[in-house]
Parts: structure tokens; sequence; C-alpha cells
């Protein structure tokens, strides 16, 4: 199959389902339920001839089979390009995943009960939804997971239908849902790698630093090379462990070789450099990758974002607005209001607001739940009792994050609860990543806490972990900071508050001797009295203990 014209974007979209196909878009989202019952075994068999889809598709993969015709190596067309990135657990380009899906479309309108061609079908439609940010594709993937489980069930060895059904769900933002079909497919094979990244992602989002951790070393231990150490490194990434993740991001880049792979390897490289506040490393590395991809949209936006903390505002709004017409992600619409209202541009910025308000509509209208997005805009920029409600349906279905943790603290001061929000903004803190924006959300609350020396440090902390962090909320930082002002001089000693004052020694009273009135004589001044035994001594300041010290530095301005 050819290639579809990269310049024009319109053409790299998947070709749409013929109306006349064996199924339709489905009405409902339905990866929040469990893997459904054992159905009667289906025996399939798929004997391909020809250019048109030489291979057997065996646990996600199709593999090439030679019709004994020409034994010459072939130059490996797009579709075979995408199946292979899919055996190797990496990205496939935007033009091959294209090909894919219209050859998988091809072959099951003439072949509907071939589940495992389904399975590859919906998996890839998966993928295109998630890298395009358009939901609808999700609804089709759903559709053509569950063909594939009608055809052959997941107990029957159908275990790459289920793994979709995970990835569909995370694409949804349904972790629990992607927890449990991934951890079914992992007790029915336990060496099946193509779950594990599926299983991360679902840990990941319930904030299970354990499990995600012990995940990722299964994969490493199943698939060797560049998908796994992508994994280890945003795994050190996040626990902030930055020298690790740098060094294993950087390895996994130099290994890389498919260019979707690269650019992907690049991209990570970007985000790291960016978090340490280095926009010039960072605009470098999204520049390689977008060289090595030109589709490689989400690259445009990092890009964006280290341009205007390098003060270059008119490339930051192109590259944004590039961005965002070509990968209309909430998130990157989101950020371009806020830089928009940074600089005194509240009709472009209300502009972007609301098109990211039609944006998490049709988010929702597809079964995809944008609640963070959602509750992040409301905290700042409109109803913050709103965005705890969100935040709090959240929390409730166990999706605990570090994000989520930072944002329901947010939400929670902005709402006028500090005291609240302060437990859920530690726990954010305490994860271990490097995020200023935690750091920032920390220091305020703890400031209107009047908890003045953690405030102090961790303001201290989010401007040195990336002084341009955001354009809206770096400058209050720097404002908050210069209000609390420095620490007293001399160390926690000197922020001791001074003991009270010891009380006045009793004196004995004794009646004045009253002058004669006829005399003019100056009246003589009576001796002071002696300190009575019995008053108290004047007492001396007690060493103050370290605890004391540290509570009471905290209210100290």
């Amino acid at each position: 199959m050819d290639v579809m014209p990269q310049q024009d974007p319109e053409s790299r979209r998947p070709p749409e389902p013929s109306p006349h196909g064996p199924y339709a878009m489905p009405a409902e989202g339905a990866t929040a339920v469990p893997p459904p019952p054992p159905t009667l075994r289906t025996t399939l068999r798929r004997a391909a001839f020809g250019a048109v889809a030489a291979g057997v598709l065996l646990a996600g993969a199709l593999v090439a089979v030679p019709d004994g015709k020409d034994d010459r190596p072939k130059e490996p067309g797009p579709v075979e390009r995408a199946e292979a990135a899919a055996t190797a657990g990496s990205p496939a380009s935007l033009s091959d995943l294209t090909a894919l899906i219209g050859d998988r479309q091809k072959w099951v309108e003439s072949h509907p009960g071939d589940a495992p061609s389904w399975a590859t079908l919906g998996s890839a439609y998966v993928e295109w939804g998630r890298r395009s940010a358009d939901a609808a594709y999700l609804g089709r993937a759903e559709e053509a997971l569950k063909r594939s489980l009608e055809a052959r069930p997941g107990e029957d060895g159908n275990g790459e239908a289920w793994v979709g059904m995970a990835a569909l769900a995370n694409a949804r933002h349904d972790f629990l849902a992607a927890r449990r079909w991934g951890e079914t497919v992992r007790e029915q094979d336990p060496k099946a790698w193509s779950v594990y990244p599926v299983l991360i992602d679902a840990y990941t989002g319930l904030g299970d630093q354990r499990a995600a951790t012990e995940a990722t070393e299964k994969f490493g231990e199943l698939r060797k090379g560049v998908p796994a150490l992508a994994r280890t490194a945003d795994l050190y990434r996040s626990q902030g462990w930055r020298e690790d993740a740098l060094a294993t991001a950087r390895e996994a880049a130099d290994r890389a070789v498919a260019p979707a792979e690269k650019a992907e390897a690049l991209h990570r490289l970007g985000e790291l450099a960016w978090e340490r506040g280095e926009p010039e490393e960072a605009v470098a590395q999204f520049d390689a990758a977008l060289r090595t991809e030109s589709g490689h949209h989400a690259s445009l936006a990092g890009k964006a974002r280290a341009l205007v903390a390098l003060d270059r505002t008119d490339e930051a709004l192109a590259a944004y607005q590039s961005a965002v017409t070509e990968l209309p992600r909430p998130a990157y619409v989101l950020e371009l209001g806020e830089l928009y209202a940074s600089l005194g541009l509240d009709g472009d910025a209300q502009s972007q607001y609301k098109k990211l308000a039609q944006l998490l509509d049709q988010a929702k209208a597809a079964g995809v739940d944008e609640s963070l997005i959602q509750a992040r805009y409301e905290s700042d920029h409109g109803d913050p009792a709103v965005a705890v409600e969100l935040l709090r349906g959240q929390w409730k279905k166990q999706h605990r994050s570090a994000a989520v943790a930072d944002a329901l603290g947010w939400a929670l001061h902005r709402a006028g609860t500090s005291k609240e929000g302060l437990e859920y903004a530690r726990q954010a803190v305490a994860t271990g990543v490097r995020n200023a924006s935690y750091a920032y959300h920390l220091g305020v609350i703890e400031r209107e806490l009047a908890q003045y020396g953690p405030a102090r440090r961790h303001l201290e902390q989010a401007l040195r972990t990336n002084p341009a962090f955001s354009p809206l909320d770096a400058p209050k930082a720097r404002e908050a900071l210069e209000a609390l002002g420095e620490p007293p001089p001399g160390g926690p000693g000197d922020m001791q508050p001074p003991p009270p004052p010891a009380p006045e020694p009793k004196r004995e009273s004794k009646p004045e001797p009253k002058p004669e009135p006829t005399r003019e004589s100056p009246k003589a001044e009576a001796p002071a009295p002696a300190p009575s035994k019995t008053a108290p001594a004047p007492s001396k300041p007690a060493p103050s203990s370290p605890a004391a010290v540290e509570a009471d530095a905290s209210k100290s301005p």
C-alpha cells in the first residue's frame, strides 16, 4: 500500500470505515466493565497469499509467511514497518500506522471472523486516537476489540484483544479498568511482555508507585532494548532521580533507529531538559525530534513552552498555534490560553478557554475522562469549588497520582480550605517528582497557613527547579518569595522567640517619714529596699530543642 503524502495532514488520517462494513460506531463507552465471560471457542485459520497481506497475526503481531516463489529480500512497506514496530513494542510512524489501519479495515470487511486482525485494528485505532488527540477513534477501537473477543474469547488465547482493551481504558483515563484488563492477561500469561506497558500506565495513573516499579522491572526482563530503556527512564523521572533518568533516556535515544522511535526518545530528552530549567537544551532536543519525524507535534508544543522561557514570545505563540491545530490536546490549549493571559491578551486567552471547553465536551462524549485538566482550569480561571468536586471524584476512583494530589491540594486552597489542601500538596511533593508547579503550590499554601519557613523553602525549590515553569505562576512565585523576605540572621537559634520577661521582685513596703510642715528642706530619697528573700530570681532562657526550633522556624516571617 502506498504511503500517503506526508505534507497533507488530512491525507494522513486513517480511512473511514465503510458505512456498509461489518461494524458501526458504539453508542456507549464500555471500558469500565469487567472482562467478558468465556463464550464458545472459535477456531480460526488464515492463509494469505500475494502482496496484500502476507502474514499470520499471533499475539498481536503479524509474521510474514513466504510464498515460496521469490526468496529475495524485499524492502518492507508501510504495513510491514508498522507490524515490525508493534512486534518490537515501539511506536510506528503516523503514515505507517495509517497504512496498517487501511489494510486491516479492508481485510476484516471480507473476513469478519478473523479475531487477530480485529485485535490489530482495534489497537491501531487506540494508538491513532491517542497520538492525534481524536477521541472518535477510541469508539471505533472499542467496537473492533469487541468483535475480536466475540470471534475468539481472551481465555482461548486472544490475550492481545484484552491488552487492546487495557490500552483503550488508559486512553480514556479509566485506570481501574485498565488495571483489571491487564492483570487478567498477566494472570493467564505472566511472560506476555505486551501487557506490561499498559499495566505501567494504569499503575502510574492510580499512583501505585510500587506496582509501577515492579511492572517496569518485569518489562525490562522480558523485552530488552529501547522500549525497556524508555520505560525505565520514565520511572526514574517520576521518582525524581534526574541523573538516572537522563542517562537512561540518552541511551534510549542513542540506540533508537526507526524515525518514530528516535523522535519519541529525543522528545523525552527535551522534556527532561525543560524540567531541569534548561530551555535552550530543551529547544535543541525538540527540534531534533521534529527533524526526525515532522509529525511529532508533541515536540512542537514542548518547543513552544521552552521558547516562552527564552523570551522568544512571537516564536512561542506561532509554535503553540501550530501545535494545537495539529494536535488539539486540552493541556496544550490551556497552556496557550495562559500564555495569552500572561501577555495581557485577555480576549485571545478567553478564546482558548472556550476552545478548551469544546474539547472537554467532545472528550466526555467519547468516554474520555479529562477531569484533571478541567479542574486545573477551574482552579485558576473558573470556579474552584467545581474543581474540588471533580478531583474528589478522581480520588474516590483511586486516581491518586502525584498530578491529582497536587491539583486537589491547590483546588482546596483556592476554594478557601488551605489546611485540608496542605495534606494533598505535601503528598504530591513527597513522591519525589521534580515538578516546579508542585513545589510552588505547596509553598503558597504554607504561606497562607503562616508556615513561613517551609513556604520559603518550597518557593525557592520551585524557582530553583525551573525558573520559568509557568508564564503566569513563575512571576507569582518570585513575588511571594520576595514578600517573605530573608530569614533572620544567625540561623535557627535566632529564630526562637524570646523568653517571657521575668517578674519584678517584690519590695517590702515601709511607711515614708512625713516631713515637718514648717521645714523647707528638700526631701531625702529613701534608700531602695532590699529584695524579699521569697521573691523569685530572674529566669534565664532555656536552651531550645531542635523540635522547638523547627516548629517556631515555620512560623517566623
